[in-house]
């Protein structure tokens, strides 16, 4: 199963509440923070509102 490495690349210092909610509920409180969550379309719609904030790159695969 591929999973998602998500890492928060820029501060959640005066975004709008929803946004600082959807980084707290990937796990990411602040720059540096990184996460590791299954590729599905929940974590799909949470990087889609906050993509800009985040770096994020694909871990595991077919063996």
């Amino acid at each position: 199963m591929v999973n998602l490495n998500i890492k928060l690349v820029k501060s959640l210092s005066g975004r709008l509440d929803k946004q600082i909610a959807t980084a707290h509920s990937l796990g990411l409180r602040k720059i540096g923070d990184t996460t590791v969550q299954p590729d599905n379309d929940q974590t799909r719609g949470k990087i889609a509102k906050i993509g800009y904030l985040l770096q994020v790159t694909e871990e595991g695969g077919n063996k």
